[in-house]
């Protein structure tokens, strides 16, 4: 069954269409939950929690674009909106508090590359999720789907500071981590 058939079917409540979708897009969309949770456990009820959603608004689908861009979209909105309640909640609170607190970082560093292509993918994406929440958000949102630091500022409700200042950080970090795997490499070797 292609996508059109498995979503007609799915709009019908077809729940062996509901399986085959989940099965065709679930390595997909797991791949992005686990990009913005820490945790396995959170990123997979993310995933769970995403295709409930998928399949309650999978009439609002109007084949317009990609679906697999509609999906990601829902994704990429449940992990903010989990993200929004960690933070009602005040458990990104001490850390946002800290971010505003420290000193603004020097922007003259240009260098937006990360020196990964040494490194397994599995490495480099545990150390994303390995993030502190606010750099991880900030850094997926910017790399992975692309939007502005204006955007990504509207999008959690912090200043567009803040979200240059996070990223900055959050890609100093990986930095370290992969001067220290690649010295580590160069060690072994």
């Amino acid at each position: 069954m292609d996508d059109s058939q498995l979503i007609i079917a799915c709009k019908k409540q077809d729940r062996s269409a509901q399986k085959a979708l989940y099965e065709r897009y679930a390595p997909i969309m797991t791949a992005v939950c686990m990009r913005y949770c820490k945790e396995e456990e959170a990123a997979l009820d993310l995933l769970h929690d995403g295709f409930i959603r998928v399949f309650t608004q999978i009439g609002s689908y109007s084949g317009k674009g990609s679906f697999e861009g509609w999906l990601r979209r829902i994704f990429v909105n449940l992990a903010l909106e989990s993200f929004r309640k960690e933070k009602q909640k005040n458990r990104f609170l001490e850390e946002y508090s800290y971010l505003l607190a420290t000193e603004t970082e020097n922007s003259g560093d240009n260098d937006d590359m990360l020196d990964i292509e040494n490194i397994p993918r599995d490495e480099v994406m545990e150390m994303i999720r390995d993030l502190p929440p606010g750099y991880r958000m900030v850094f997926n949102l910017f790399i992975f789907e692309e939007l502005s630091h204006r955007e990504i500022a509207q999008m959690l409700g912090i200043k567009e500071a803040a979200s240059r200042s996070q990223f900055f950080r959050a890609k100093k970090m990986l930095k370290n981590k992969i001067s220290t795997i690649l010295q580590h490499h160069k060690q072994v070797q």
